[in-house]
Order: C-alpha cells, then structure tokens, then sequence
C-alpha cells in the first residue's frame, strides 16, 4: 500500500498531547509517525492537505441495529416495550435484502458522520428469509468499514413468559449451533482485522437462562466477546425482580457475564453496586443517549462510570429508536446529558471524545489497535472541517463536539479514503441511501 501524508491539520489523539499544526505518515494501514509540522518528505506518497481541519480517531460504534433502518418513524411515542411489541412482527418479515439495503445505508451514514468501526446487534433471524447475518456481512465490506457485528438471539416467547411473540424466537440448541459457525466462519482475530464476531443474546426479557449460560461458555471457549442488553428501562428492572428475584446486573453477574470480555447496551439502570461491580470486573457500557431519550427510558450514569474507572463507549442504537443519529452527534448528546444531570464539569468535550473512540475501542476488545492515533496503531483516522464559519470557536475539539458535525472533509480506514467532502468513494453514495428507501419499502410492503 502506499504511503499517506496528512500535514497541516490540528492533531487530537485521545492519548498525548494535542499538536496544533501537526502531521500523520500512515504506512501499510499503520501510523507510522506523527509530530508537529512541518511534515517530512516522504518519496511517492499521497499528501493530504489538512488547513483546517481537526483530525481525530475514528469513531467507534458499538452498539447498532442495522436492520431497524427500514422501520424508522414508527411508535414515536411509546416505551421501551410498546415499541418492540408494536415492531417484533413487522421485523418478522425482513429477509435478506431487506437487511442487505438497511446495512448498506446504516453503514454509510455512519461512515459519513465520522465512524470507521461499527458493532451490529442483529438478534431477529426468521425462518427462510435467507443469510440475514452474511448479508450485513456484505454490506460493510463494500463500504470498507471495520466491523463487529454480533449474533444475536432470542430463544424466550410470550409462551414462556417472554416478550416476543413465539414466530420470531428460535430454538436454543439451533442458536448455539448456529452461533459456533458463524464465528468459525467469519471471525477474523488479527491485528488489522477487519471483521471480528461477538455472541449476543438478546436481554433478559427475551433469552432463557440456559441460553444466557451457554452463550457465555460458547463466547469464552471460542475466544470472542460477550455482548447483550441491560437495564435499559424500570420496566426492565421490575420484569428481572419478579421472574429473576434480583436486579439486571445482580442476575448476569449470577450467569458469570460480567468480566473485561463483555459490554452491555445503555446500562442506564445502574445502581451504586453495579456501577462499582462494572469498575471492578472491567465490564463496559454502550451509551446510547439519542435512543434512551426518544424512548424516555432515562439517562445513564456516565460520568459516575468514568470516575470509577469502568470502560464506557458510544452507540447510535438501531435508526428505528435513534432516527439517522450519527456517532458525531452522540458525543454531543453525551456530553450535554451528563452536564444537565450534574452540572458543566460533568463530562468535558475530550472526554465525550475518548469515549466516542478509545472507550468504543475498549468495549470491542481493540484498544491496543484502535481508538488513538498513536504510532504502530491501526491509521482509521477522521478528518473535520473546522474552519468557515466554525472558525470562530478557537478550539477545534469544541467545534466538534459542542456544535452540529462538521463537515468530513476525509475519512480513512487503514489509510484508505472511504469518504472525502462528504461523499462515500468506496460506494455509489446515492445508490446506498436508494438501497436503505427500497429496503423499508420491501419490509414495509410485505414483499420480504
């Protein structure tokens, strides 16, 4: 591959100092040196002028529903659990074009708004619609995004004492089996791997206790991470202590999934011991701020979890409860939430910013490749517009995350150009946003 220079941008890194006339040589899909400008002549590489810009990480998405694109708009007024009783059955149509185009346009969206690693929660796999799971697959390799996704399940109906309907849970042992294959085939371990796959099941309210255990075990035994909902709402909480006989994060810590493998979806929930349990085992959170607030199910305890030293990353959630959020936009979200709660100092912009990158990179097990532009690490790399107007804020990282996203003037994913000014280049940009509209015309019209 051939070498990249990016110079004359100001550098925020997460890690280290800020440098505000600096430069990156990427090499080989690696940051290969970073400093203060001017940069150094590098025979034959590309030279990306950066005046102007603010370069950061990429950031980090860990936790989506990519499917749920072609269900936006919909119970824009319910809770938690009328909107996923309202949407089980219409998601029980979905087939694999439909996750197809709603991958294809999730995914970009992200890309367009500064993410180069997304996770996917997928956990709704109906009879016959076809590889719902390699579909999505597909969608990010065209789009050359590093992914994450997730296989989800649910194994626990209404008929026992569930809240999905019995057509669109599957059986445990098919679950199991299934989720072993698609780690063997699609789990990719290496430094600069570009897929890796997590096993999921869906929330407590949906999965048996059994499958819980044994999708543990599977995890561990497969050397993968663990990933699920948690206290995501009071109902959620009062659902655990009827059936359960304990709180959310009291019944996963009994199932033994608390640990540094896993992270759990919004955590919201969390009482004083959870949150110093989270500390203590290392087990991290995706904050989604968009999501918990459209479906009024309250606002995490972020700022506590950092202070405790518990890792704590960003999500957008599925686009059917966060309508086109972007990850820019949940650094914002974040911030000004926790500064609502407990005042300005409660969460500052570069700390909104870590956790939108480096915290995201925790949660996926990849801090050591991603999340900070550091040398040797992996060169996923956004680059912002702030001049224009935006100009008038003196400080880069605030125009980030204080104001609307600003322009992407370039993203890059092991050094090579996904988006620039704004526009996809690995893809036809308007043919994903057409893919994502046909996608929710197929759902919605019953053809899947």
């Amino acid at each position: 591959m051939s070498k990249v220079v990016i110079e004359n941008a100001y550098i925020a890194p997460v890690v280290g100092p800020e440098i505000a006339s600096g430069y990156l040589v990427i090499a080989n899909g690696r940051i290969e040196s970073l400093g203060a400008g001017p940069a150094p002549i590098v025979p034959d590489a590309q030279r990306i002028d950066g005046t102007g810009c603010l370069v950061t990480p990429g950031l980090v998405n860990t936790h989506h529903h990519l499917y749920q694109w072609a269900s936006q708009g919909l119970f824009q007024d319910s809770t938690l659990f009328e909107w996923l009783t309202g949407l089980y059955r219409l998601w029980a149509g979905m087939d694999a074009d439909v996750v197809y185009g709603a991958a294809s346009a999730g995914l970009g969206w992200l890309a367009l708004t500064g993410c180069t690693t997304s996770s996917d929660h997928h956990y709704v796999f109906p009879k016959g619609r076809g590889d719902l799971f390699d579909a999505e697959v597909r969608a990010a390799h065209e789009l050359g995004l590093r992914f994450h996704p997730c296989r989800g399940s649910m194994d626990r109906g209404q008929s026992d004492g569930g809240l999905p309907p019995d057509e669109v849970v599957e059986d445990r042992d098919e679950i199991l089996l299934n989720t072993a294959e698609t780690i063997d085939k699609y789990h990719d371990p290496s430094f600069d791997s570009m897929l890796r796959v997590a096993v999921a099941p869906c929330s407590p309210f949906s999965v048996s206790e059994g499958l819980m255990t044994d999708a543990a075990l599977l995890a561990r035994t497969k050397n993968v991470r663990l990933h699920t909902h948690l206290a995501e709402t009071l109902d959620e909480e009062e659902h655990c202590r009827e059936q359960m006989g304990c709180t959310p994060v009291e019944y996963m810590e009994k199932l033994g999934w608390l640990g540094e493998d896993v992270w759990f979806a919004h955590a919201v929930h969390l009482h004083d011991a959870d949150i110093r349990r989270f500390a203590e085992t290392g087990t991290g959170s995706a904050h989604c701020p968009s999501s918990n607030a459209r479906l009024g199910a309250g606002i995490a305890r972020v700022s506590e979890l950092l202070r405790a030293g518990a890792p704590v990353g960003l999500g957008v959630d599925g686009a059917a409860s966060s309508e086109l959020t972007s990850m820019a936009g949940e650094m914002r979200q974040a911030m000004l939430f926790q500064r609502a709660v407990h005042g300005p100092t409660a969460l500052t912009a570069r700390q909104a910013l870590e956790i939108g990158t480096l915290g995201g990179a925790r949660n996926l097990g990849r801090q050591q490749e991603l999340g900070s532009l550091e040398v040797g690490k992996l060169a996923d790399i956004a680059m912002w517009r702030v001049d224009g107007f935006r100009a008038a804020v003196e400080d880069p990282v605030c125009a980030l995350v204080f104001g609307p996203t600003p322009p992407l003037a370039r993203l890059l994913v092991g050094g090579r150009t996904i988006v620039e000014n704004d526009e996809l280049r690995t893809v036809a940009h308007d043919a994903v946003g057409r893919a994502g509209a046909a996608a929710r015309l197929r759902l919605m019209r019953g053809q899947a």
